[in-house]
C-alpha cells in the first residue's frame, strides 16, 4: 500500500448508498470489528487517533463517552444514544477493561495506521480511491451538515477555528460552488 492520502484527497461519502456499499465491503472483507469502527466514525465523527483507544467500559450503557482529543488536548462529550444499540450487539460477550478495537496480534489496540489500511482496502473493493481514515468524519459532517445546515455546531464538533476550515473539510465548499452554477450560463 502507498503513502497515505492527503486530508483533502479523502472523500465523505455522500449518499447513503455510498455508505451502505462500504458497510458491505467492510462486512465482507473487515469483519465485525472494522465495520463497527466505521460505524462509530460515521455516528460520532471522532477522529480514528480517538476511537481506537477506547475500551469496552467507555461506551457500555453509556448515553455519551467523554473523550479528551488527542490532536487537540480538548475535551469532547460524544452523543452516543443513536448507536447504543449497535454498541451492545458489538460488545456481547466482551469484557469492561477490553479494548473495543483488539489488535489480532498481542494485547493492544489496533493502530491508526491498521484502521487505515483496513478502510482503504474496503474503498478498494467498491472502486474508490477516495477512502482513508477522515472519510468517517468527514462523512458525519458532511450529513450533519446537510441535515442541519449549522456549519457553527458542527465547527464546534470538530473544533475547528473557522468555519471556512470545517465547510472545506467536508467537502461542502466544492458542492455549493457546483449548486451555484448549475445551469448558469451567459
Amino acid at each position: 500500500m502507498g503513502e497515505k492520502k492527503a486530508i483533502y484527497d479523502v472523500q465523505p461519502l455522500r449518499t447513503r448508498e455510498e455508505i451502505e456499499d462500504m458497510k458491505q465491503s467492510l462486512r465482507r472483507w473487515g469483519g465485525e470489528r472494522n465495520l463497527f469502527m466505521f460505524n462509530l466514525g460515521i455516528n460520532t465523527g471522532l477522529r480514528v487517533s480517538d476511537i481506537v483507544t477506547l475500551k469496552v467500559a467507555d461506551v457500555k450503557d453509556k448515553t455519551h463517552v467523554r473523550i479528551v482529543e488527542q490532536k487537540s488536548g480538548k475535551v469532547r462529550n460524544v452523543n452516543l444514544k443513536a448507536i447504543q444499540p449497535e454498541i451492545t450487539e458489538y460488545i456481547r460477550g466482551m469484557n469492561a477493561d477490553d479494548w473495543l478495537f483488539p489488535s489480532r496480534k498481542g494485547n493492544g489496540h489496533i493502530t491508526p495506521t491498521q484502521a487505515y489500511r483496513a478502510l482503504v482496502k474496503a474503498g478498494e473493493m467498491i472502486d474508490r480511491t477516495d477512502i482513508g481514515t477522515h472519510t468517517m468524519r468527514k462523512t458525519f459532517g458532511y450529513h450533519h451538515y446537510k441535515r442541519n445546515k449549522d456549519v457553527a455546531a458542527l465547527q464546534e464538533i470538530f473544533n475547528h477555528s473557522a468555519p471556512s476550515i470545517t465547510k472545506r473539510y467536508i467537502g461542502i465548499r466544492q458542492d455549493e460552488i457546483d449548486e451555484s452554477l448549475e445551469g448558469f450560463k451567459l
